[in-house]
């Protein structure tokens, strides 16, 4: 769930870009940037740290920035993120930008949790369906998840399917009780 604080930059960037596809192109270099941010502790330790002075953080953000080859914009948003001492919250902008990127778009984002893993055929049925029942694309996000012992569950915002086993198992006991 992005935090409060992201939304406002999220829309900053989407409103600064100009397009949805625009936004996604900055979205995409930004998830790159936080990869090799996330990944690096001691890039965590040096945005984090209030005694290196701006300049320095920047320097080494241009050359991580050119190295990945991301755009002008994205860089500027860096900057920004930067200044503001917000960008070791760049995991929750991304996100909160990519809400709003598929709000744009139309997309829906279907979190699937499969007791096993899913076939390409199967993803795309899945999918099919949901756009079927949504209205709109479907982005499917499939994690493995044992517990449920067979089927799956959807969660579309707050919607939720669930064709799992075990749902099915607690359904019944509860119509027993």
């Amino acid at each position: 769930m992005a935090r409060r604080f992201a939304r406002p930059y999220a829309r900053a960037i989407l409103d600064v870009a100009g397009s949805a596809e625009k936004a996604n192109t900055v979205r995409a270099e930004l998830d790159r940037f936080e990869q090799v941010r996330a990944s690096a502790t001691d890039l965590q330790d040096l945005y984090s740290n209030p005694g290196i002075d701006f300049q320095s953080k920047l320097k080494v953000t241009h050359a991580i920035a050119s190295r990945l080859s991301l755009g002008q914009t994205t860089g500027r948003v860096l900057e920004i993120l930067i200044q503001n001492h917000r960008i070791n919250g760049l995991a929750s902008i991304v996100e909160a930008l990519a809400q709003y990127i598929n709000e744009e778009l139309g997309i829906a984002v279907a979190n699937v949790r499969a007791a096993q893993k899913l076939s390409e055929q199967e993803v795309g049925d899945l999918r099919k369906t949901l756009e079927k029942k949504t209205g709109k694309r479907v982005e499917v996000r499939v994690a493995e998840d044992p517990s449920l012992l067979g089927g799956f569950v959807v969660r579309i915002g707050s919607e939720i399917w669930d064709a799992s086993v075990a749902g099915k198992i607690s359904r019944f006991r509860e119509s027993l009780t």
